[in-house]
């Protein structure tokens, strides 16, 4: 990640890691075969930055605080890795319903159960994750690449299909895999630019 966030994605490359961390090719390729491997291994260091950054944990029953919270936290790592965070927006995630920046199932599930403690319906709180990660996600890509960041993907993901793993561990998301799976995407977006829209324009009439 300290390559990264020196020289960005682009020196990326599993012989200059080698050569950094002092290890042979042969004795990292053990541990990452494949480059996309290791662009896994940091985005998932990355969300579980996230994850355990004690401001953004769920202590409140105020949902606002707690998004809050979470939404200046992201901001945070994003902005002390900025050459590293667009790898969160890039790489294939573990379920086709998890989103970036908040793309580990144990986000989604501590996210959902929150924001259901809160008094939220399911569905409710299913979209709440959808607009909530958009609006982190795309701010929070403009910011990092005004700050020189380079917001396109080194290479071509891996195309693999992204596979829902194992939901032992979470009831929350077990109970919403029907939720979670019919997602109408250009609703979504109307009802957004809707709601942006008469934002702009109660804000025009003060």
């Amino acid at each position: 990640m300290m390559l990264m966030d020196q020289k960005g994605i682009s020196a990326l490359t599993m012989q200059e890691i080698s050569t950094r961390v002092a290890v042979e090719p042969a004795r990292l390729a053990e541990v990452f075969p494949r480059l996309d491997d290791l662009l896994d291994a940091i985005v998932d260091a990355i969300v579980d930055q996230f994850f355990a950054d004690p401001e953004v944990q769920p202590v409140t029953p105020d949902w606002q605080e707690y998004l809050q919270r979470i939404a200046h936290g992201v901001r945070r790592t994003a902005l002390a890795h900025p050459q590293v965070f667009p790898l969160i927006a890039t790489r294939p995630p573990a379920a086709p319903w998890l989103q970036p920046p908040l793309r580990s199932l144990r986000w989604m599930e501590t996210f959902l159960e929150s924001l259901h403690q809160c008094g939220f319906s399911d569905r409710a709180a299913v979209r709440a994750y959808r607009a909530f990660s958009s609006f982190l996600l795309g701010h929070l890509l403009l910011e990092v690449s005004a700050l020189g960041a380079d917001i396109g993907p080194i290479d071509q993901p891996d195309p693999r299909k992204s596979r829902p793993e194992d939901l032992d561990g979470y009831p929350r998301l077990a109970g919403l895999q029907q939720e979670l799976t019919d997602h109408d995407s250009a609703a979504e977006f109307e009802e957004s630019l809707e709601s942006l829209l008469d934002r702009l324009a109660h804000d025009g009439r003060n």
